[in-house]
């Protein structure tokens, strides 16, 4: 679809509000840069009055080259800065959140994929900011279930991995390293390490050419790996260059809500379905929601 118009449904206005602009303030001042502004996320100004922000941790450069994805990447990145969890905690509990998002590049080059560095911003935030609700959002650590399990130990309220498309389309949209079947070993992982006391999380794109019934297996996947909540967002190429994948459909609203319509009858506790549904589209009231429905399930 090289060259083809976004349909109206894809445009967007900003909409500037008191509690994003003290957001953006405070984070340019800490200079503190979050991912909803490096990728330019259209929902940015309406997580940040929800006050919710997704922050990444581990570098910019990245070892794997997944097809949709816009990260710089590199097989051997600089080595970690032992100081960043302080920081980011420092940092984050100046914009008076109620909600944090911390995600990552991938890191191979390291023997536990950096899930101790994360474990240590999670448990940085939480002596800083207990009230604070953290939700980290992974790489698959190379499957490493030892590694996986120092993150849950550090207890943060989410844990969410994102399967990103259908099984068929995998192959040939994210890093050989990335498959479908290791995705969902780590988040079945996720359930068992906590004993379901972490919410397990995950996402897809559509518009790469899947088929309905496709979606539907990665939907019932999800669910019998322990997931509850779900998010279901629009691919949008980040250039037009050779190493992006094309965009074979823009996916229409009508569509999302079947796909929202499926997930809720698969059995999720909160679904996000829609052109504009990022991995954190409101993270905090997906949590929320899902939180209820869980401690209903465990009466």
């Amino acid at each position: 679809m090289t060259g083809t118009p976004k349909p109206s449904w894809l445009k967007v206005r900003y909409a500037w509000n008191p509690s994003s602009t003290h957001i953006a303030n405070l984070m340019a001042k800490n200079n503190l840069h979050s991912v909803c502004q490096s990728a330019k996320c259209p929902n940015r100004h309406e997580c940040w009055a929800q006050g919710t922000a997704t922050f990444m941790i581990m570098g910019e450069y990245c070892t794997r080259a997944c097809r949709f994805c816009a990260v710089k990447t590199i097989a051997k990145p600089p080595p970690l800065d032992k100081d960043e969890p302080k920081k980011l905690a420092e940092a984050i509990a100046t914009l008076g959140l109620k909600y944090a998002v911390i995600t990552s590049v991938t890191r191979d080059d390291l023997p536990d994929g950096g899930a101790a560095h994360f474990a240590e911003c999670v448990k940085e935030i939480k002596k800083l900011k207990p009230e604070l609700v953290v939700e980290t959002l992974i790489p698959d650590f190379g499957g490493n279930k030892d590694a996986l399990s120092v993150l849950v130990e550090a207890k943060p309220d989410v844990i969410s991995h994102n399967i990103e498309t259908v099984e068929r389309l995998t192959p040939a949209i994210r890093d050989r390293r990335a498959t479908y079947r290791k995705s969902l070993e780590v988040l079945k992982m996720v359930r068992e390490l906590s004993g379901g006391k972490i919410i397990a999380k995950s996402g897809l794109m559509v518009g790469f050419g899947e088929r309905e019934d496709e979606v539907e297996k990665a939907l019932k996947d999800l669910r019998e790996a322990g997931v509850g909540i779900v998010t279901i967002g629009q691919y949008l190429r980040p250039s037009e260059g050779p190493r992006h994948i094309a965009i074979n459909e823009y996916v229409t609203p009508e569509k999302f809500a079947g796909y929202e319509k499926m997930a809720y009858s698969i059995g999720f506790s909160h679904v996000a379905s829609g052109p504009f549904v990022r991995s954190s589209y409101r993270a905090a009231e997906a949590f929320f929601q899902a939180d209820r429905r869980m401690a209903g399930a465990r009466m």
